[in-house]
């Protein structure tokens, strides 16, 4: 039987969560890496067993870590993540130019194809690239030549936190970084263009013409559709149908239009979820309830799933990394919360149960599917 193996990253460790295809029954492994925050767990699509993890701490500094054997043991890999040539510097949340400095790993996308190729989206915003399972690291510096020097901090950090990897256009990276906007390159990262063409922020970006400075939380697409590309801004749910040549707004009926988390049903290209959030100061559910709200439309159109969930004093956030679905017959959703909850649904989103409970405050959620 298939199953499923659910790969959290929390503020102290990471947790390893397994079950069969029912999806009834879970068993917990960890934590790993105890104490130490990891911003992000995955694995590679194509070895399963090739995990990556980045595992961070304020006082001793970045660490990647790896498992060849799906997180029974794990190898520390090379943690230097140094500027291409002289980094220069972006704008400061006053306005004024402040020096590029590494700070963490936000993201690990691993190749669809080679385990040993895997990307990483750094603070302050850069995309690195490992040929050699993460034992070297080199930037793609021209990403930052995308008007850098104009990229400034969202309220997290100036972080890049989304790589989509495109399935059918192998060259085909979309990246987005927070407060900088979405980029594509269509050639392996050689070249980057902004494609933020129709997003809006008249209170933080009075410019509505900006190439850059749009505060992206996340992008989302389905592999058989790579050119349709959902994203949670700031405010606003957008959706593109031209990979990111220009966008339109799809909130329709959602109670906030503020969140952090967007990702599509596997099965269904035009499905999506999201997690609204109250306001970007008040950083819980609207009334208390937790409700993630599903599009079978493509967006405009939303339905509340609470069926599951607590609909009364409940006030957790769902972090931008912190939602991922399966790939079984019946689509399997997930996310994790700061609370330190991880809910399940086996039924795309009709009735959600946790997985476990009381876990440290959780920052990523990944899934592999399991033959």
């Amino acid at each position: 039987m298939s199953g499923v193996r659910v790969l959290v990253g929390t503020r102290k460790g990471a947790f390893i969560l397994t079950a069969d295809g029912t999806r009834q029954r879970w068993d917990v492994s960890g934590p790993h890496f105890a104490g130490w925050e990891i911003y992000h767990l995955k694995g590679s699509p194509a070895d399963p067993s090739r995990l990556y993890a980045s595992q961070t701490s304020g006082w001793f500094g970045q660490v990647i870590q790896r498992s060849n054997d799906a997180g029974k043991t794990w190898e520390s890999m090379d943690n230097k993540f140094a500027y291409d040539g002289v980094p220069g510097t972006h704008q400061w949340y006053d306005g004024t130019q402040h020096p590029w400095e590494f700070k963490r790993v936000w993201h690990l996308e691993p190749s669809l194809t080679d385990p040993d190729t895997v990307f990483a989206g750094v603070e302050d915003a850069a995309l690195f690239r490992s040929a050699d399972g993460g034992h070297t690291w080199q930037e793609l510096p021209a990403l930052r030549g995308a008007k850098g020097h104009l990229w400034q901090p969202g309220a997290g950090g100036m972080c890049l936190h989304t790589i989509l990897l495109d399935p059918s256009h192998p060259d085909r990276i979309f990246v987005a970084i927070s407060a900088a906007g979405a980029f594509r390159s269509d050639d392996a990262g050689r070249t980057w263009r902004p494609v933020n063409c129709g997003l809006k922020a008249p209170s933080e970006l009075p410019d509505s013409n900006a190439e850059v400075g749009h505060c992206v939380h996340r992008i989302a697409m389905h592999p058989s559709r790579p050119d349709v590309l959902f994203m949670q801004k700031h405010w606003d749910v957008m959706r593109s149908d031209n990979a990111g040549d220009s966008w339109q707004e799809v909130s329709g009926n959602l109670p906030s239009d503020f969140g952090f988390p967007i990702d599509v049903h596997a099965h269904e290209p035009e499905t999506i979820y999201v997690v609204p959030i109250k306001s970007d100061s008040e950083h819980y559910p609207p009334e208390g309830k937790l409700r993630v709200y599903r599009s079978r439309t493509g967006g405009c159109e939303w339905e509340a799933l609470t069926k599951g969930l607590p609909q009364r004093d409940c006030y957790v956030n769902v972090l931008r990394d912190a939602m991922a679905v399966d790939s079984l017959d019946s689509c399997g959703v997930y996310f994790g919360t700061t609370g330190g909850q991880v809910y399940a649904s086996a039924d795309a989103g009709d009735s959600w149960a946790p997985i476990v409970r009381d876990l440290p405050a959780v920052l990523s959620v990944e899934v592999q599917t399991l033959t």
